[in-house]
């Protein structure tokens, strides 16, 4: 049956409308981006085979157009619906953070890096760029790929940090993983980026390491 034909009561959209975003399902906000289902199948019965099947919404959302279209009903042009408001939750959850923005905290910090790469399926090493207040100058994406002494290289956040004129620096990565536990290869690689920045006088104030919801300050740890 058709979204259309249910009760008023039971409607996603006019579900929403009368109790508010959070009342309802993720398969019901699902539904309401998709906006229609196919036969057999209404958008919400869709939309809950699509979260059973990819094993939940931040899956679903990670998935390539590819895996996206074997579900039955959906094509490239939900998938872009679906993509878009991914993206819209991304710019969102940034657009919180105010610039120029003082990391004076790793809670500011680890927030930040969230919204920055915690979201992210593969591994990225950034380093933010900080002033002699600690204020965020820029955020760059350095190496991509395992995090590790072969494709990270103290040279290049030697020179990123010296163009930039930072005074000091915050060093970060992702875990795809999502579990947020610094490896042996993260702390050795640790140890020497700050050698290499204590030679030109540039302080290495922390490393991040994000997963999907959570974040561990090697700082915090008491490993720096």
């Amino acid at each position: 049956m058709a979204i259309s034909q249910w009760p008023a009561t039971e409607q996603p959209r006019e579900r929403l409308l009368k109790l508010g975003a959070k009342q309802l399902t993720d398969a019901e906000l699902v539904a309401i981006f998709l906006r229609t289902g196919c036969v057999g199948l209404s958008a919400v019965d869709m939309a809950r085979q699509m979260l059973s099947r990819f094993g939940g919404l931040h899956e679903l959302l990670a998935a390539s157009v590819e895996e996206f279209c074997l579900q039955q009903g959906a094509g490239p042009t939900k998938y872009v619906q679906l993509q878009a408001v991914r993206e819209l939750g991304v710019r969102l959850q940034k657009a919180q953070f105010k610039q120029p923005m003082q990391l004076d905290s790793s809670s500011k910090v680890g927030n930040y890096l969230q919204c920055e790469i915690g979201h992210y399926e593969r591994e990225v090493f950034c380093v933010l760029l900080l002033d002699t207040q600690h204020r965020l100058l820029e955020c760059v994406e350095l190496f991509q790929g395992t995090i590790d002494s072969a494709n990270v290289y103290p040279r290049e956040v030697v020179k990123l940090a010296l163009t930039k004129n930072a005074a000091a620096v915050i060093l970060a990565h992702n875990h795809p993983s999502g579990v947020a536990e610094p490896s042996p290869s993260d702390k050795l690689i640790t140890q020497a980026l700050v050698k290499a920045l204590n030679l030109v006088d540039i302080r290495t104030l922390d490393h991040f390491v994000v997963g999907k919801s959570e974040w561990v300050s090697f700082a915090d740890r008491g490993l720096m």
